[in-house]
């Protein structure tokens, strides 16, 4: 009789941890975003924007050496997590639209070597404003100029070397009733003293 009603316990127990990290994973609001695609560009070229990043570390501008910061670009979409029926599927209300007001860029390696400022950039965090009721496609700094003048990107004017890494861009907010939300997407960066455009 103990047993089974240990089994019970741990077997409740272990249902609530679950849902527990559900709702943590998942957030109290009743909406979400979707990261629809990044994007980035070159400083060097502003409005050209691909799928993966070239990041220039220098630039040469009539014969001027020059650090462009790089550009990413977001596009966000808004769903219910209650999406309800075909026929009848769940609208958003203002309630359910979400703000986003910051971002976070880490940059992370696939060879293992993960040292900022050695092996990577460092980290950083920005300001970001924008609201999502139904689908925003918004610019963020996606590399720091600062990040090109210190280790480990400024070796890589003058080295010949390429650093290959992932950018993972965590974008925060909340929806109008203060309930916070969170995003998560990736590009991949190639670093490099990249040939200039004539």
């Amino acid at each position: 009789m103990k047993k089974a009603v240990w089994g019970a316990c741990a077997t409740a127990l272990v249902l609530a941890t679950v849902s527990c990290g559900d709702t943590v994973r998942q957030g109290q609001a009743s909406s979400y975003l979707i990261v629809s695609a990044i994007e980035a560009a070159s400083g060097a070229d502003p409005a050209e924007f691909g799928s993966t990043l070239s990041s220039d570390v220098v630039t040469v501008v009539d014969d001027v050496p020059t650090v462009f910061e790089d550009l990413g670009r977001v596009t966000l979409l808004l769903a219910m997590k209650d999406a309800g029926s075909a026929s009848s599927p769940t609208v958003p209300t203002v309630n359910n639209f979400i703000t986003v007001d910051r971002y976070r860029v880490a940059y992370s390696r696939t060879d293992g070597r993960q040292t900022e400022g050695v092996d990577v950039p460092y980290a950083f965090e920005g300001a970001f404003t924008a609201t999502v009721s139904d689908s925003v496609s918004v610019p963020f700094t996606l590399v720091r100029v600062q990040a090109k003048r210190e280790a480990p990107l400024k070796a890589l004017a003058v080295n010949g070397i390429a650093i290959s890494a992932i950018a993972e861009i965590t974008f925060y907010g909340r929806d109008q009733t203060g309930r916070t939300v969170s995003v998560s997407g990736r590009i991949g960066v190639t670093f490099a003293n990249w040939g200039d455009p004539e």
